[in-house]
C-alpha cells in the first residue's frame, strides 16, 4: 500500500500546485499505528501527510460538502466514496464539476481493535470506484462479499412479537448522539427533523418511544437512497446493528420493485420518491 500512498501524495501535490483543485481530502496517520483520520489539505507542501493503509476506515465523500464552495475538491475515491458522490449529485448536494475523483481499489479495511476485516467491508460488493476522473491503481481482484441480506434473513425468521422485542432492545440502547445521521452521505437535509423546534416533531427526550421514532424515520427517509456503506453502524458508539434495519428495507424494495443498488450512477429512479399514474396499487 506504500505504492498507493506515494501515488496519492504525488497527485495531490500536482493538483494543488497546478490549481486544478483547491482542496484534497484523504487520510493521514493517527496517534497509533493502526489508526487514521480524515485529512484536509489545501497546500501542496502538506501532501506528504497523506497515507493509505489497512485502517483508512472513514468514507470521505461527505467532507466535500464543507469545501466545495472554496473551489474544486479532490477526493480519494474507493467504491463507497464513488457511490456516495453519485448519491449526493442525485440529491442536488454536489455537481460533478465540484469534485475531482482519485480512484483507488480497495479489498477491505481492518478493525483497529481486532485486526479483522470491518463488518461494512465484508459485505461490500464494489471494491473499485464506479465513477472517477483518474484511476491510480489496477482494479482489485475479485473479492467475495458476504450474502447481501444474510442478516435480514435472521430477522425475518423471528415472529412478529420477537421482531418487535428485537428492535425495542436496539432502540433502548440508542443515546441519540446522531453520529449515524452526521456521517451518512444520504442525510443532507438543511434542517433535520430531529432539530425542528415545532411542537409535534421529534421530541427531545431520550426514551424508547422517541428513539424508535428517530431510528425508524431516518431509516425510511434514506431507504431507497442508502448506498450500504455501513458508516452509520461503524460510528455508532453503542454498537447498534443499524445496517440490519437498512438492508431489511432495501430487501423489501428489491422484492417489490426489482433489484437495485443506490449510487451506481446518477440517473437512477428512487423507487419511494416517484410514482406513475398507471401504478397498479394492488395494496390499496
Amino acid at each position: 500500500m506504500s505504492e498507493i500512498r506515494d501515488l496519492l501524495r504525488a497527485r495531490a501535490q500536482n493538483l494543488l500546485e497546478s490549481n486544478t483543485v483547491a482542496t484534497v481530502i484523504g487520510w493521514e496517520a493517527g496517534r497509533f499505528e493502526n489508526q487514521t483520520t480524515p485529512c484536509i489539505i489545501r497546500d501542496s507542501s502538506q501532501a506528504d501527510r497523506l497515507v493509505f493503509n489497512d485502517y483508512c476506515v472513514n468514507t470521505l465523500a461527505k467532507y466535500a460538502l464543507d469545501y466545495k464552495d472554496r473551489g474544486k475538491v479532490a477526493v480519494v475515491t474507493r467504491g463507497c466514496e464513488s457511490r456516495a458522490v453519485n448519491r449526493m449529485i442525485e440529491d442536488g448536494q454536489l455537481s460533478r464539476d465540484d469534485v475531482y475523483l482519485l480512484g483507488v481499489s480497495c479489498s477491505g479495511m481492518k478493525d483497529r481493535d481486532t485486526g479483522d476485516k470491518l463488518s461494512k467491508c465484508r459485505s461490500c460488493r464494489h471494491h473499485d470506484p464506479v465513477i472517477y476522473d483518474e484511476m491510480l491503481t489496477e482494479n482489485s481482484p475479485g473479492v467475495v462479499a458476504e450474502p447481501r441480506f444474510a442478516n435480514v434473513d435472521e430477522i425475518e425468521l423471528l415472529s412478529r412479537e420477537e421482531r418487535a422485542t428485537y428492535f425495542d432492545d436496539l432502540f433502548k440502547k440508542c443515546m441519540r448522539c446522531y453520529a449515524c445521521r452526521d456521517v451518512c452521505p444520504c442525510c443532507t437535509c438543511r434542517t433535520c427533523f430531529v432539530d425542528a423546534r415545532q411542537t409535534g416533531w421529534q421530541g427531545k427526550q431520550n426514551n424508547l418511544s422517541e428513539n424508535r421514532f428517530y431510528g425508524l424515520t431516518r431509516a425510511f427517509h434514506i431507504a431507497d437512497r442508502c448506498i450500504e456503506c455501513g458508516e452509520c453502524e461503524r460510528v455508532c458508539p453503542m454498537g447498534l446493528p443499524l445496517m440490519k434495519l437498512n438492508r431489511k428495507l432495501i430487501k423489501d424494495m428489491n422484492d417489490l420493485f426489482g433489484a437495485f443498488e443506490s449510487g451506481m450512477d446518477t440517473g437512477q429512479t428512487d423507487v419511494l420518491r416517484n410514482y406513475r399514474l398507471d401504478d397498479i396499487e394492488e395494496f390499496m
